[in-house]
């Protein structure tokens, strides 16, 4: 399996449903929503495009009552997976008693979960996690959570491969200074074989992907999917489960109906184009559609700058070709 972590303020619905015209079966994350949010909020965190399938909702949140109404009213709304954050370092996560900082309360964590199986029985409850926090990041430690979660029948924990530090360094930091340890990923695999063990952290291209799937039984793959979303365009094919990406311009053309039924029904243009910048990375042309969708695409009530975009994109790919034609 391969899927698309989730990532705050990144990986909202618009975001999946572009990812989704990409690749029809890796698996999409939402931004991790906390319960107080779904429970209290005026906003309808929940939802989603049927489009976006198969979607998966990660939550924040270590009361189980709390989590337990989350989750089904997840299974209620159709989603495929419940996922519960134990790897968020941020300061507003540990405030709240939850993300990475549950590590040290592995009882709690899988109390968690229990309640949440209870509340969605149809719907398979997993955990992301880190390798450790802070001192505590042996083997041992980690083993204190994976142990009473496979025995809970937890069916599914994706492992960050590197601890947090839940004091000293920001959340961004915590993604790049911790040192990568995937053998320890690979030996919770070989410990754990009723647990499927997915592996994050660091993954930048689909070979990559590949290397980490012959020790573990799926990758998750972040900011590189994000910045340069047409990695996602092998993925099918990688799984085995398509043999012909999509073309550019047929994601495009569905983005471009997307784009303005979502103006049509009251939103912004800058909502969705915002996530498809990264579209023509490493293409000839790149910079010039990020600059006119990030000059124009702020203040756009249409889907103009889209196009202006792709006649760029056009000329860039004609002058390519005629130079190329002339070698």
């Amino acid at each position: 399996m391969i899927s698309v972590a989730p990532m705050l303020d990144w990986t909202d619905r618009h975001c999946r449903f572009f990812h989704r015209q990409i690749s029809q079966h890796a698996l999409l994350y939402t931004e991790m929503i906390t319960t107080g949010a779904i429970l209290f909020g005026k906003q309808d965190f929940l939802a989603f495009n049927e489009a976006e399938h198969p979607v998966a909702l990660q939550l924040g949140g270590s009361d189980p009552e709390a989590l337990a109404k989350c989750a089904k009213l997840a299974a209620e709304r159709g989603y495929d997976e419940i996922n519960l954050n134990v790897g968020c370092p941020s300061d507003r996560v540990q405030n709240g008693s939850f993300g990475a900082c549950l590590m040290a309360e592995p009882m709690l964590v899988t109390e968690c979960v229990k309640a949440m199986q209870d509340a969605a029985p149809d719907v398979p409850v997993t955990v992301k996690t880190r390798l450790g926090i802070d001192e505590q990041d042996s083997y041992e430690f980690l083993q204190a959570l994976l142990t009473p979660l496979a025995e809970a029948g937890c069916p599914r924990v994706i492992l960050h491969a590197r601890k947090a530090w839940l004091q000293g360094l920001s959340p961004k930091e915590n993604r790049e200074i911790p040192p990568l340890d995937y053998e320890r990923v690979y030996r919770a695999k070989r410990d754990y074989p009723t647990l499927e063990i997915h592996v994050n952290g660091g993954v930048n291209s689909l070979e990559e992907a590949q290397h980490h799937l012959q020790y573990v039984d799926g990758v998750m793959i972040g900011r590189a999917a994000y910045s340069n979303p047409w990695l996602l365009a092998e993925v099918d094919e990688l799984l085995g489960l398509q043999n012909r990406a999509p073309s550019k311009e047929e994601v495009l053309a569905q983005m471009h109906a997307y784009i303005e039924e979502h103006i049509r029904a009251g939103g912004r243009f800058w909502h969705v184009a915002r996530h498809m910048l990264g579209l023509y990375q490493n293409c000839p042309g790149a910079r010039q559609w990020r600059r006119t969708l990030s000059e124009l695409g702020p203040r756009a009530d249409d889907a103009t700058p889209l196009l202006t975009a792709k006649a760029i994109i056009d000329a860039e790919y004609a002058r390519a070709a005629e130079r190329e034609a002339q070698l």
